[in-house]
């Protein structure tokens, strides 16, 4: 068996320098030398660092191949986005294609609609002026046909804006829960001091009915009255071809409910023009009466002859049948309106009685010294009750 020194190649006996010696990747086996000199040892540490080098460029080979997969997997993701980016680009302009088409019918069909309006204003333009030429009698026929009312002079209107304007006055239903009540001040600035304060200390010692006179009392909150008042409103008059009102009706000794049998039992029959009637009713606080009658067009002729006299408990009255007008609300629009003079309280126990804690409160926010003044009026509502009150317009300056 050969010995330890021949199983290991020698290297050449010349000492070489430092850098000489170093084996860069690739030069090691020339450098070797069968016959060299080297004792096992520095072929050993030789071999060794051989050894790191391959360890090296088999990790670096890994690394490649790695980056390899990676750059091949990312090449099949681009081409498989690619794809996709051009299925949707293809979807789009299909899309747009057909858009585009749609678009070109709609522009036709437009132009075909402006068309027809323009022949239908024609015609509505034709049949307005024949209406202007009739105007002026059908005002004074319609005017006449209205039920009268009695007017009386109130005021000189000093704004000719106003003069064709519809006034209406709010009446606001404002709920109030136990618990609270409503003051209204003369002053607004009076008012608003009282909500700036917010809470109230009321003093209640001066009544018997409560125990622990010199200590006893409450605490109350101050909020505003916030309510929703219309700001614009559109009514639109129609007038029904089913409905007549009937005015001038006769002042006799008998009840609403005979004088209505006594209309209908006339109006029903159709030899004095009419037909069935299917409902009845006074108007509110008025003398007129509106008739509903099953069919249509039996309204028109009633109204074209004006007058009729009607058989009453042995008489004939004569009384006024006038058109019956529907108003619908096309525009209602509200805004927020916060009354100035009126502030809501809260938080009221229901330790007194009634009249007795509306006389505290008004005594308590009477008093300059706690912020009040004087008090236009004052309503309360105990608690575990309910209550409605009613806010109109405030006409004061």
């Amino acid at each position: 068996m050969d010995s330890e020194e021949d199983s290991f190649v020698r290297l050449h006996d010349e000492p070489e320098s430092p850098e000489q010696s170093t084996v860069q990747p690739g030069e090691g086996m020339d450098r070797l030398d069968p016959d060299g000199p080297e004792s096992p040892e520095e072929l050993r540490r030789e071999i060794e660092r051989f050894k790191e080098l391959h360890g090296l460029l088999e990790q670096e080979c890994v690394k490649l191949r790695m980056a390899k997969e990676a750059a091949e997997q990312r090449t099949q993701e681009l081409r498989k986005e690619g794809e996709i980016l051009h299925k949707i680009i293809e979807h789009q302009i299909s899309l747009k294609r057909d858009k585009e088409r749609a678009h070109q019918m709609d522009i036709l069909a437009e132009q075909e609609k402006n068309t027809r309006l323009r022949m239908e204003k024609q015609v509505l333009e034709n049949k307005l002026e024949k209406a202007k030429r009739r105007s002026q009698g059908d005002l004074v026929m319609m005017q006449s046909d209205l039920p009268e009312k009695k007017m009386v002079f109130k005021e000189l209107e000093a704004n000719k804006e106003d003069m064709n304007k519809l006034m209406l006055t709010p009446r606001i239903r404002y709920p109030l829960p136990g618990g609270s009540a409503l003051i209204t001040f003369e002053e607004a600035e009076v008012a608003q001091r009282i909500i700036e304060m917010k809470e109230h200390v009321v003093e209640l010692s001066c009544w018997e009915e409560v125990e622990d006179l010199d200590q006893c009392r409450i605490r109350v909150q101050a909020a505003p009255v916030e309510i929703l008042l219309p700001s614009a409103l559109e009514i639109r008059l129609t007038q029904s071809s089913r409905n007549i009102l009937v005015s001038d009706l006769p002042s006799l000794d008998i009840s609403e409910e005979a004088l209505l049998d006594k209309l209908e039992l006339f109006f029903s029959k159709k030899k004095n023009g009419g037909s069935e009637v299917e409902r009845r009713e006074f108007l509110d606080n008025s003398s007129q009466v509106v008739l509903t009658f099953a069919q249509d067009g039996v309204a028109e002729p009633l109204i074209e002859r004006g007058h009729v006299q009607v058989p009453i408990m042995g008489g004939k009255y004569e009384v006024k049948i006038s058109p019956y007008m529907n108003g619908d609300i096309t525009d209602l629009q509200l805004q927020p309106s916060r009354c100035p003079r009126t502030v809501l309280l809260s938080g009221i126990p229901d330790v007194l009685a009634e009249e007795s804690m509306k006389d505290t409160l008004e005594i308590h926010f009477q008093k300059a010294s706690r912020g009040g003044g004087e008090v236009d009026s004052l309503t309360y509502v105990p608690a575990g009750r309910t209550g409605v009150a009613v806010l109109v317009e405030d006409t004061r300056g």
